[in-house]
């Protein structure tokens, strides 16, 4: 198990037949835009740069994934030989890159968290509370809940199957 806390810049490449179950703690955000790939700094220097080299088509071919992968590798690449050389100062300018990047869509992602995780929180907290007073009527709404499977897409780091939770 890894566990990637935000800001951890990461590669890997898998060269066989490796398949990965990813869980994502953060109500998707990575999938959401809030992973920025390691692009060259003058593709990260300008948003609509970025915005064209990180965008696949609706129905992507895996060509155009491949280009976008690449194009992120040469990025991280280099990154890499300067942090090498510089020390961790060198994430410097990337980190500043994709706050700017990813600013005017935090209103959203605050709602996506707000909704979600930090909903199931609050929650747990009441319930929490609720049981210290001796008290289980909460108990009453619980339920099951299903899920299917999303169609199989390109995402950040490959192939992705994600999965649309349904209600109860």
């Amino acid at each position: 198990m890894l566990w990637f806390t935000p800001g951890t810049v990461h590669r890997l490449v898998n060269t066989g037949g490796l398949e990965i179950l990813v869980v994502m703690s953060n109500a998707g955000l990575p999938e959401a835009g809030d992973a920025v790939l390691t692009f060259p700094p003058e593709v990260l220097a300008d948003p609509a740069a970025y915005r064209a080299a990180a965008t696949l088509p609706d129905r992507p071919a895996a060509e155009a994934a491949r280009r976008r992968r690449d194009l992120a590798v040469t990025g991280y690449l280099a990154l890499r030989e300067r942090v090498g050389s510089a020390g961790p100062e060198a994430l410097t300018g990337l980190y500043r890159a994709a706050a700017a990047l990813v600013a005017g869509r935090v209103p959203d992602w605050r709602t996506r968290w707000r909704d979600g995780p930090l909903a199931r929180a609050v929650d747990t907290g009441d319930h929490l509370d609720l049981l210290a007073a001796g008290e289980g009527a909460h108990m009453t709404e619980s339920a099951v809940h299903t899920g299917r499977p999303t169609p199989p897409r390109y995402g950040m780091c490959g192939h992705l199957s994600g999965w649309q939770l349904g209600s109860r």
